[in-house]
């Protein structure tokens, strides 16, 4: 399913991946234009483990979120909310995050997705990053 105004998990804010599309679907779902489907999963999944990485809680950061401003003024409320990692930190989650999926403990979970998605034959896809970027892309 394509959506306008929902970028990329690969997508970096300030050096912290996922970040910009978590806000990306807060405001989305604000304005009342959150596919259903994506509703169940807001502040779990990947969000829970951004919001537990940056130590905020969710209801608070869109709270945070409906104030206005750019990702960059969010992500630094987070940090003094919560907790300002180092670039060691940010490389850690990173590489967690774009690997998720791969020979790990979600790789079952993954291969249910790509079933049920209809990609159990696209071997380029190997991890969740890859598998929300194919999902999300418009389809011929």
């Amino acid at each position: 399913m394509t959506l306008e105004n929902l970028r990329s998990p690969h997508e970096k804010t300030a050096g912290l991946s996922y970040f910009g599309r978590m806000l990306d679907k807060i405001r989305l779902h604000a304005a009342g234009a959150l596919p259903a489907d994506y509703i169940p999963n807001l502040g779990g999944g990947f969000d829970g483990r951004c919001i537990n990485f940056l130590k905020v809680t969710y209801p608070a950061l869109v709270e945070r979120v409906k104030e206005g401003g750019s990702d960059e003024e969010i992500l630094d409320w987070c940090y003094s909310q919560g907790r300002k990692p180092d670039e060691e930190d940010l490389e850690v989650w990173n590489e967690f995050m774009r690997k998720r999926g791969w020979n790990d403990s979600g790789s079952e979970m993954l291969q249910r997705r790509k079933l049920e998605g209809g990609f159990e034959n696209r071997a380029d896809i190997q991890t969740f990053f890859d598998y929300i970027d194919a999902d999300e892309a418009p389809r011929n």
